[in-house]
């Protein structure tokens, strides 16, 4: 492969998470190779190995060696290349390491793009009826997803994005505003995908819209807000939500609070510590989701339903329910500042 992609992937085992998912995005692979200067390989990151780090607890500061797999399955240098695809599609791998007689790397392999392009037959539904009240006045005469971001309604580039990846069929629901947003986007023909439309008659949360999707749904559904800028990989997110049998999957993110105090630790009257402005961690709602076509059964037509009102559902009928670790890019369009910010967070194609 390109030796300046293979050294955008390579990373020493002083490194960060957070390095590591840099070296992500700019390699644009899913994994990132761990070395000594030496390029003796010491083990591998990949992109699932992040998230299940990021859901332990680990922190973007954390070593990269707090979550690399050490023992990494590779080939000898001097291997066919059929070998290696067998390997790869054996373990379903996307990439596998290549090294010399001194464990040295000397090349990464790649499954051909034959094997890993793939187009989505599944429906994503994206949430654009709200007000967007928090982003007056220019909501004022535009819906939310509507407002411009880099020369384009943002809504248009939560639609590219995932045209990018596959995605072919879409359903928006509306209710603000509608006629904006059918009249710019049609029936989809203007981007080759087929574009269908929820008229909401009053507001129904960020889940009750579903109801009125057809019956007739036989693959999972991915459901992601309309004023959200991200770079999510929606095949990632299908898998792990096949993988891990859920009936309903969360994508999340991490989120830092940070008290702008001094925290006093005491016991009755006694003083027992302190702790300097401490953070926070939580365990974030992204606002994107993949469900099954039973989850419509959990849901009434023309009733008020928020996400977590039905994921709680969800629960309480002993369906498993689980989350996606995010660590890609992303930002909920949600005050005036944040379209200041919004153009940093066009996904790079």
């Amino acid at each position: 492969m390109d030796m300046s992609v293979l050294k955008k992937a390579s990373l020493t085992v002083d490194s960060t998470v957070n390095d590591a998912i840099v070296s992500l995005e700019e390699s644009g692979l899913q994994i990132v190779i761990i070395l000594k200067d030496d390029k003796t390989l010491l083990g591998i990151v990949t992109d699932g190995d992040i998230r299940r780090g990021l859901l332990q607890g680990h922190g973007l500061e954390a070593l990269v060696s707090d979550i690399m797999m050490t023992s990494p399955i590779v080939v000898d240098e001097k291997a066919t290349r059929d070998k290696a695809v067998n390997l790869m599609l054996k373990h379903k791998f996307q990439h596998i390491p290549v090294v010399d007689g001194h464990n040295r790397l000397v090349n990464l392999y790649l499954l051909d793009e034959e094997f890993t392009k793939t187009e989505h037959e599944n429906t994503l539904v994206i949430m654009a009826g709200g007000f967007g009240k928090r982003l007056m006045p220019h909501t004022e005469n535009c819906p939310k997803p509507m407002l411009q971001v880099a020369g384009k309604p943002m809504l248009e580039h939560i639609l590219e994005q995932a045209i990018s990846q596959g995605i072919k069929n879409f359903v928006i629901s509306i209710f603000y505003l509608p006629e904006m947003i059918v009249n710019h986007f049609k029936d989809g023909a203007d981007w080759n995908v087929n574009i269908e439309y929820i008229q909401e008659n009053s507001p129904l949360g960020t889940a009750g819209a579903l109801s009125m999707l057809p019956e007739n749904q036989s693959l999972p559904i991915i459901v992601c807000n309309g004023d959200l800028l991200t770079n999510i990989s929606y095949k990632d997110i299908l898998e792990y939500h096949s993988k891990h049998s859920s009936v309903a999957t969360m994508a999340v993110r991490n989120h830092e609070t940070q008290n702008p105090y001094g925290v006093v630790k005491t016991s009755g009257l006694e003083i027992d510590g302190f702790e300097e402005k401490p953070i926070h961690h939580s365990i974030v709602n992204a606002g994107i989701y993949v469900l099954e076509p039973v989850v419509l059964d959990y849901l009434n037509e023309d009733e008020v339903c928020d996400m977590p009102t039905l994921f709680e559902r969800l629960k309480k009928a002993n369906h498993r329910t689980v989350v996606f670790p995010m660590h890609e890019r992303w930002l909920d369009v949600g005050q005036p500042g944040d379209l200041e910010l919004a153009s940093k967070y066009i996904p790079k194609s």
